[in-house]
């Protein structure tokens, strides 16, 4: 049997002893999860993420993760011969385009991620928006710089979550993964921007945090330097500057969505790094871009 490493056992004691006062302060608290990215194409990543999820929901903290699947889709419409388009980074959704959406998040994706945390041992339950009217939407129109309103198809905003659905599954036990397509009031189908869709369900859970996992560090400043803390009103001052834009607006639309809807605090994480979501719950310096009310 090989010498005990006192030290570095002594060192693991320290790190769950660092975790402990966030380990009390999340007991029973609802986390929001936009899981998307390098985060969820990468395998390694794919099963560290798995694990952590499991991990929340052992101790007592309660994840609910929305995600997102732009590549996927992309890469399937190509195979088809369709041709991805996007006005200001919404993809274009045709008729045609929305089946193919559905498909992919509805089906192969949701169902591969439920798989995968299910497998670690966690009991994983996968929703499009479709499930008891989990996500009512409406159409949304996209609007230009110059203020002019672009219709581009079947693509929506949400209107009502279905927060008791979430809620009750959740105590039972579950952790819900929800695919961002909702439905319309004539049973039309539309195709949702998953930032926008995980700050509606952290609003309506008035979750603990919302955590936007990404493939950059966080928000960055005029001076290229990342923001550890950043208020509403300097969210919006940044926006107005031109600062924040492309695809970090919808991430910070959904995170001001989410803390002005009830939810304590919106994270923006580089889901790059191994065990991104762990660092910032169960440490004192956290990772990425805090933004707070």
């Amino acid at each position: 049997m090989p010498p005990l490493d006192m030290d570095r056992m002594i060192l693991r004691a320290e790190v769950l002893l660092e975790a402990l006062p966030y380990l009390q302060a999340f007991q029973g608290r609802t986390l929001v999860i936009k899981y998307g990215g390098a985060a969820m194409e990468k395998a390694d990543l794919k099963e560290q993420f798995a694990r952590d999820v499991l991990l929340l929901r052992l101790i007592g903290i309660r994840p609910v993760i929305v995600h997102g699947g732009g590549p996927q889709i992309g890469a399937l419409m190509k195979r088809l011969g369709k041709e991805p388009h996007f006005v200001g980074g919404m993809r274009v959704t045709d008729p045609e385009t929305m089946e193919i959406v559905e498909m992919m998040l509805g089906g192969k994706i949701n169902k591969e991620i439920v798989g995968l945390i299910n497998m670690h041992g966690a009991h994983a339950v996968g929703l499009s928006g479709k499930d008891g009217n989990l996500l009512r939407a409406r159409r949304r129109l996209h609007r230009m710089p110059d203020g002019s309103a672009v219709d581009i198809g079947l693509v929506g905003e949400v209107e009502t979550v279905n927060g008791d659905m979430i809620r009750l599954l959740v105590e039972a036990g579950f952790i819900p993964v929800i695919a961002p397509i909702g439905v319309g009031a004539e049973g039309e189908t539309y195709n949702i921007n998953a930032d926008l869709v995980a700050g509606d369900v952290a609003a309506a859970l008035r979750a603990e945090k919302l955590i936007h996992l990404t493939d950059v560090q966080g928000i960055n400043g005029q001076d290229g330097k990342l923001i550890s803390r950043l208020t509403r009103r300097e969210a919006e001052r940044l926006i107005e500057s031109g600062v924040i834009d492309g695809g970090m607006l919808p991430k910070v639309e959904s995170s001001l969505k989410a803390i002005e809807g009830g939810a304590a605090k919106a994270h923006i994480i580089d889901g790059r790094i191994a065990h991104a979501v762990l660092l910032e719950v169960f440490t004192h310096e956290g990772i990425g871009t805090e933004i707070v009310f």
